[in-house]
C-alpha cells in the first residue's frame, strides 16, 4: 500500500514531467499573444503566426482595430486574415498583376490594394466585393495610402506620378509630377495636409495635399528610396534606401536628426512605431531591426526570415510586427 509521502512524491514527478512536455511542444509552434482573459509574457521577436500560403506575399496591412490583416500577393490576389489565427475571412482575385501595396480606410470598412496592372481597387473590408476601380495611372501601380479623412486615396507608380483621387466616386482630384523615376512608396501627414513620396530618383518629395505645390524636397540619400513614413506627430519623416541608410529628417526643414546604419544591405520597407519613440526597417540583409527613433540605438534584431524584406507594419497597438519576405510571419514587438 502506497504511503502519503510516496504518493505525493510520485504527482509531484508526474506533474514536472507534464509541464516539461507542454513547454517543448509550445516551442515548436506559434504562440498566441494572450490566452482567453489571461495576459502572458512573451519575449520580444517570439514568432505568433506564419500562416503558408501558394503564392508570394508581397505586402501586408494591419486594420485600424488590430484584428485583421490584409495581404497582397503575387497572383494578383487580395487576401484577409485574423491577426490571431491567420484564418483566411476572404480572398478577391480582381487584379491580374501582382498586388505591390494595400491600404484599410481609417474606418477599417474598405481596402485599397495597388497593382502592377496599372489600376487600383478598393473593396468591401467585410465581404471582398468590388467597390471602385482606378484606371488613372499608366504604368505600375506600387503605392496606395488613404487619407487620414477617409475621403481620398493617393497612388503611385512607375509612370512617375502621384495621384489623389476621390475614395467614393474614384473621380481624379489632381497629379504630383516631380519625381524623375518610379515613385516606389507614399505616406499621408497625420492631419492629412501633405504628402510625402519616396523615389528611384533618391529624393523624398514632401508637397501640398490641396495644391499640389513643393514643400520640401530631401536629397539625403545615394540610392533608390524605397520607404517614407511619418511620425506619428508629423513632426519628423523616415526614408529607407538601397545605400543601406535609414533617415530621420524634420518634415519642415529636411534637417537629418537620424541617419540609421544597422543594416548591411539595402533598406525596403520602414515602419515608426504607433507610440513614435521607436522605428522597424526591414532591408535585403533579411533582418528586421527595431531601433529608438531619437537616437538611432538598435535594440533588437529579429532573425525569422530567409528572404528580401519587402513589407512590414506595427499593430496598432505597438505590440507586433507583420513582415514580409515572400511569406508572412507576425512577431511580438514589445
Amino acid at each position: 500500500m502506497h504511503t502519503p509521502r510516496a504518493i505525493k512524491w510520485f504527482l509531484t514527478i508526474g506533474w514536472f514531467v507534464l509541464l516539461v512536455l507542454l513547454l517543448t511542444a509550445c516551442a515548436t509552434r506559434d504562440l498566441p499573444a494572450a490566452t482567453s482573459g489571461q495576459m502572458i509574457h512573451i519575449p520580444l521577436g517570439t514568432t505568433l503566426l506564419t500562416p503558408q500560403s501558394a503564392s508570394s506575399v508581397f505586402t501586408v496591412a494591419w486594420s485600424p482595430d488590430g484584428t485583421h490583416l490584409a495581404l497582397g500577393y503575387a497572383d494578383g490576389s487580395v487576401q484577409v486574415r485574423n491577426a490571431t489565427t491567420g484564418k483566411i475571412d476572404f480572398t478577391v482575385r480582381g487584379h491580374i498583376g501582382h498586388v505591390w501595396a494595400v491600404s484599410w480606410s481609417p474606418d477599417g470598412k474598405r481596402l485599397a490594394s495597388a497593382s502592377w496592372d496599372y489600376t487600383v481597387h478598393v473593396w468591401d473590408a467585410s465581404t471582398g466585393a468590388s467597390l471602385l476601380t482606378y484606371r488613372g495611372h499608366t504604368d505600375l501601380v506600387l503605392a496606395v495610402a488613404w487619407s487620414p479623412g477617409g475621403t481620398r486615396i493617393a497612388s503611385a507608380g512607375s509612370d512617375k506620378t502621384v495621384q489623389v483621387w476621390d475614395a467614393t466616386s474614384g473621380q481624379h482630384i489632381f497629379t504630383y509630377r516631380g519625381h524623375s523615376d518610379t515613385v516606389q512608396a507614399l505616406a499621408w501627414s497625420p492631419d492629412g495636409s501633405r504628402i510625402a513620396s519616396a523615389s528611384f530618383d533618391q529624393t523624398v518629395q514632401v508637397w501640398d495635399t490641396t495644391t499640389g505645390a513643393h514643400a520640401l524636397i530631401y536629397r539625403g540619400h545615394t540610392g533608390y528610396v524605397w520607404a517614407v513614413t511619418w511620425s506619428p506627430d508629423g513632426k519628423h519623416i523616415a526614408s529607407g534606401s538601397m545605400d543601406g541608410t535609414v533617415r530621420v529628417w524634420d518634415a519642415r526643414t529636411g534637417r537629418a536628426n537620424v541617419i540609421y546604419r544597422g543594416h548591411i544591405a539595402g533598406i525596403q520597407a520602414v515602419a515608426w512605431s504607433p507610440g513614435g519613440k521607436l522605428i522597424a526597417s526591414g532591408s535585403w540583409d533579411t533582418t528586421v531591426q527595431i531601433w529608438d527613433a531619437t537616437t538611432g540605438q538598435r535594440l533588437f534584431t529579429y532573425r525569422g526570415h530567409a528572404n528580401i524584406i519587402g513589407a512590414l507594419a506595427w499593430s496598432p497597438d505597438g505590440q507586433r510586427i507583420a513582415s514580409v519576405d515572400n511569406q508572412l510571419r507576425v512577431w511580438q514587438a514589445s
